[in-house]
């Protein structure tokens, strides 16, 4: 694999329901660093579950994941894998709702044993480029849907991810809250050398994405 490289997708498969029914089938790809892609296709046809398997949320039934060089197989301590390397955006936010959104951004860097003063300054930090900066200590019941949402990306991002995922990330918000976040996303793609690989329902942003790859069936189209 060459060093532009990050993550390396061969012949993945992936089976439910004791075999009978088929996510995945044979899906290969490569994809780069500071590169932007769009996972497109009707729904059920494995976008979530391919999402799930490159983050190491599940393990195939067949064929290899590699990212940066690290085959996902080897990977024995998966949540701090997840917490290094790996940022997660979905469609619903998962804020804990007892803790601020100042909290739950710096949630991620505990895992790593960021220091405090540097988890507080970090999150700070990304929170006033989410236009947030004023709500921090808000509990994410108290502030709206888009800014729950910012507030997740910020999560997302805030240990720098060299893989970042995004499921149907704008799907429960208006279209300037929507621009926003993929805008975020996409700026963090190019500022850290990052993948950024979007699963999306939306033809205007997969248009935005550097690459477009298409799911039909489970397999690749």
């Amino acid at each position: 694999m060459s060093e532009a490289v990050l993550l390396q997708v061969s012949g993945l498969g992936r089976d439910f329901d004791r075999g009978r029914v088929r996510a995945l089938h044979d899906v290969s790809f490569g994809a780069d660093r500071s590169q932007t892609v769009a996972l497109v296709g009707p729904s059920g046809c494995g976008k979530s579950t391919l999402l799930s398997l490159v983050g190491l949320l599940d393990r195939p039934d067949r064929g290899r994941i590699e990212v940066a060089g690290v085959d996902l197989a080897t990977v024995r301590r998966g949540p701090e894998f997840r917490a290094r390397s790996v940022g997660f955006v979905f469609q619903f936010h998962h804020m804990v709702p007892t803790m601020t959104l100042q909290e739950n951004v710096e949630a991620p860097m505990v895992a790593l044993g960021v220091p405090r003063a540097e988890r507080r300054e970090r999150a700070a930090e990304l929170l006033a480029q989410m236009g947030l900066g004023s709500r921090a200590g808000f509990l994410p019941t108290h502030v709206s849907g888009g800014e729950r949402q910012r507030a997740a990306v910020a999560r997302a991002l805030v240990n720098r991810p060299a893989l970042v995922l995004a499921d149907e990330p704008t799907g429960n918000l208006d279209s300037v809250n929507g621009e926003r976040v993929m805008a975020l996303l996409v700026q963090h793609a190019r500022s850290q050398q990052a993948l950024l690989l979007v699963a999306t329902h939306n033809p205007e942003i997969a248009a935005a994405m550097d690459r477009r790859i298409e799911l039909r069936d489970g397999v690749l189209v």
